[in-house]
This record gives C-alpha cells, structure tokens and sequence, in this order.
C-alpha cells in the first residue's frame, strides 16, 4: 500500500472537511467509506483523464481534487451530516470498484460528524 489517507476528525453537522490521499499516483483514484455495520461504499471517483464521479449521497456537497504535483488527491466534503460518519479510505487501484483487494487498503481517517 502506497497510499495514505489524512484529514479526517470530528466535526458538526453542516461543517466541513478535507482529506487528503497522499502519494496518490496521477492514474485513477477512489474515495471509498465504510460505516460502522455497513460494507465499504464508493464516495467519489476520478481518472487519469480527470473524469469524475460521485455517489448520489455527496454529490453537491463532496468535491474530488488532485494536484499532480503534490501526488495527492483530495476530497473537499462539505455539509457534512451525521449519516457521513464513517472510516474514509482512498485507494488507487480500480480492480476494487470489481472485487475486493484486502491488501490494497490502508489504515483510513475517520470521520465524526455529531453535535
């Protein structure tokens, strides 16, 4: 694993964060969470051509970035809201969108959101 996942805390509904996905590479890259319970989800993704996309629950309120030289992507989360907390992954390896890679996975950030 190369990647890694910063920027998570705690934070109240309506607040923002950004996370960072460092040594990201500049091909593709997936912002994926996984809420206590529930199975790892797709947040947001983005190509080596900077195609983007976003599930239906951030869009309007989560932005994914990535500054090459920097090798980093980012994940601008705005609005956040209690139902967004979960442990945020990033991971640079499109295989996972199919199956899962278990040592493709880093540690993560969590990300509270509560008042």
């Amino acid at each position: 694993v190369h990647q890694m996942e910063s920027g998570g805390g705690l934070v109240q509904p309506g607040g923002s964060l950004r996370l960072s996905c460092a040594n990201s590479g500049t091909m593709f890259v997936g912002w994926f969470r996984q809420a206590p319970g529930k199975q790892r989800e797709v947040v947001a993704l983005i190509s080596n051509l900077g195609r983007i996309s976003y599930a239906d629950s951030v869009k309007g309120r989560f932005t994914i970035s990535r500054d090459n030289t920097e090798n980093t992507v980012y994940l601008q989360m705005n609005n956040l809201q209690p139902e967004d907390t979960a442990v945020y992954y990033c991971n640079t390896d499109p295989r996972v969108l199919k199956y899962d890679i278990p040592n493709s996975w880093g540690q993560g950030t969590q990300v509270t959101v509560s008042s």
